[in-house]
């Protein structure tokens, strides 16, 4: 069975154990909320409303509640150095269809668990025995070694090169005047 809700002016086509992205709505996480607005039953035998199915029901649990990807608005008008650039992330609540109920029926309160997928199993991987004859740990390493790298580096830093001031520009002789 299926139903097709309306919900933040968007159709959903939903089926139990269904997850889907709504606008965001009232509701904490585990939370039943009730999608009253359902357009359409699909199923052995379809109803379709005018424009809504008087007693029907969608019943779903809150999964999250959480914010969509970033939309980048972007306006320009060319020649006249007009440029506007902004963005917006639309909170969004995810669900998952627990039941969908007809004849006017109230969903139940516990949340439905989803059915399990069938995994399948991968050979674990064998243990190795531990071996007896494993050394003690190794000491840690003294500071010394450390102090020599620091000498190491400093011998290794060269002092910085001096500009070598540039020599005047030689101006040309002047010529003797002639009386």
């Amino acid at each position: 069975m299926f139903a097709v809700i309306r919900t933040g002016g968007k159709q959903y086509r939903v089926a139990p154990n269904d997850v889907i992205k709504i606008e965001k709505i009232a509701g904490n996480l585990g939370d039943i909320v009730e999608l009253g607005e359902v357009l359409l039953l699909g199923g052995d035998s379809p109803k379709t409303g005018s424009p809504l199915i008087s007693g029907a029901l969608v019943a779903a649990e809150v999964v999250s509640q959480n914010r969509g990807e970033k939309i980048i608005i972007f306006k320009k008008k060319r020649r006249s150095t007009y440029r506007r650039k902004n963005g917006h992330r639309q909170e969004q609540t995810t669900l998952r269809i627990t039941e969908i109920l007809t004849d006017g029926k109230k969903p139940s309160k516990a949340a439905a668990k989803p059915e399990p997928k069938k995994a399948e199993k991968k050979p674990e991987a064998k243990a190795e025995p531990a071996k007896a004859d494993t050394k003690p740990a190794a000491k840690k390493a003294e500071a010394k070694p450390a102090a020599k790298k620091a000498e190491a580096k400093a011998a290794v830093k060269k002092p910085a090169a001096k500009a070598a001031p540039k020599p005047a520009a030689k101006k040309p002789a002047a010529k003797p005047k002639k009386s």
